[in-house]
């Protein structure tokens, strides 16, 4: 929002909480695959790494998809486009935040949570 100088209003909150959604599905889905694995045995940064690495193409694939559908509406062209503008504008600058939240900060602190538990006790 800063860097395209648009102001917080209504629907860049209503962007926000759609990035929020988005974010929290995919940390989720990469905390239920990693817990998955501790289950089957591996340590928390085995299972940290090998989420990340095999949830990777989804969440990009999703994160993508979503920001690239959003960038008609966050150049605000054609008739009352501005008005939707912030909306786009918000949910591409708070799902490329999170999806690198996501991939980094999530397996880091799922190995920091999880690390000192043996695997048994994952479930």
């Amino acid at each position: 929002m800063f860097l395209t100088q648009t102001t917080f209003n209504v629907p860049s909150l209503m962007g926000a909480i759609m990035s929020i959604g988005v974010a929290t599905a995919n940390s989720i889905l990469l905390v239920t695959f990693a817990n998955e694995l501790r289950v089957g045995g591996e340590t928390a940064v085995g299972a940290a790494v090998q989420a990340g690495f095999t949830r990777l193409r989804p969440i990009l694939m999703t994160a993508c998809a979503m920001i690239i559908g959003m960038l008609p509406m966050a150049l605000g062209m054609g008739e009352g486009g501005e008005q939707n503008a912030p909306l786009a504008r918000a949910v591409i600058g708070g799902l490329s935040m999170a999806t690198f939240a996501t991939l980094f900060f999530v397996p880091l602190m799922f190995t920091l949570i999880h690390g000192k538990k043996p695997a048994q006790e994952a479930a």
